[in-house]
């Protein structure tokens, strides 16, 4: 005799207007579909309201579903699929605890354009660490936002006149930091090495500020050779690609160090542009230094890519291809 099925429930969850509703499922009903799916149940939404019917069990996880997508939602997270989905198979992999203490409390950053919160809990980590040292090393894959969310606490410290100046630092590995072939000044020459640095600052800060702090020496952006003889004073420094530093050029960047400053470097150990006879400082640096408590090593992995979803399963595989290579093919 065939076990009889569980009873089904409803529950209506309820919400300040449609508006606020489509928010959640980003307005498409491809969403909703997927939930159901991943879920185990049927969903219903109607004006302002979301019926979920099912298993008792699968709408709690539905209602924990979107109970955090709404959490997310009020702390400024401005919800694309991507997120929907990225937060939709951590609940239904079991790890609803683990995304509701990404919003217990709330890592807030205010820039002049943009309210920016984490979306992953390695990104969470990764910010309270930022505040919590000197220096921090994110490590990982391009996507996870190391970069970016760098970026972004040091506009909100400047802004809050915490700090002075921003330094902004990259590798011109493609140029062999040899810039004086190339044409034009100075500014012509490494923006392409830059053009990251730049893209990330507009995003958070009009493009009018952005030059204006610029011109006045507020923020600086330049290759990282150009660090070398300085000591860097109430200043937030940041360094960028990391991984194509020099052994040297790494112990000379975080030498660099003065008083009242802050260094966040960030790269990924599997994209090494250096020649082969050169050893990636930030792979050193991280065997070295691993032992001082004041500084933090924050290590990403694909589960904390915030680009297109298909990016995170490129990354996997990858990571997958190498692990499997007889002679090991990475340079990490």
């Amino acid at each position: 005799m065939d076990a009889p099925s569980p009873p089904v429930v409803e529950k209506k969850l309820f919400f300040p207007n449609p508006r606020h509703l489509n928010q959640l499922y980003c307005g498409r009903e491809e969403n909703l579909q997927l939930a159901e799916s991943r879920l185990g149940l049927t969903l219903v939404s109607r004006e302002d309201w979301l019926a979920l019917q099912g298993p008792e069990d699968a709408v709690g996880r539905g209602k924990a579903f979107f109970t955090l997508l709404d959490e997310a939602r009020s702390q400024g997270l401005v919800l694309k699929s991507a997120d929907f989905r990225r937060l939709l198979d951590q609940v239904a992999a079991g790890h609803t605890e683990a995304i509701r203490a990404l919003f217990e409390r709330p890592v807030v950053i205010q820039t002049g354009r943009r309210t920016i919160v984490p979306k992953t809990l390695g990104q969470k980590r990764y910010l309270e660490a930022v505040r919590a040292h000197d220096i921090v090393f994110g490590i990982g894959p391009a996507g996870t936002g190391k970069t970016y969310l760098a970026v972004a606490v040091a506009l909100a410290e400047l802004l809050a006149n915490r700090i002075e100046k921003i330094i902004l630092a990259r590798p011109a590995v493609e140029a062999g930091e040899a810039l004086g072939f190339l044409p034009g000044d100075l500014r012509e020459k490494i923006l392409p090495y830059l053009r990251p640095l730049y893209d990330a600052m507009y995003d958070m800060l009009d493009k009018e500020d952005v030059v204006r702090l610029i011109d006045r020496g507020i923020i600086e952006i330049a290759p990282l050779a150009y660090m070398r003889g300085r000591t860097l004073s109430n200043a937030f420094v940041i360094l960028d690609e990391a991984q194509n530093a020099t052994a040297e050029q790494m112990m000379m960047f975080l030498t660099r160090l003065g008083d009242n400053s802050r260094m966040v470097v960030t790269g990924d150990v599997t994209q090494i542009d250096l020649p082969r006879s050169r050893a990636s400082g930030l792979v050193e640096a991280a065997r070295i230094l691993r032992g001082i408590p004041e500084i933090a090593f924050h290590y990403f992995d694909g589960s904390d890519v915030v680009r297109h979803p298909l990016v995170q399963k490129i990354i996997e595989a990858y990571q997958a291809h190498r692990e499997a290579a007889p002679d090991g093919t990475s340079r990490a």
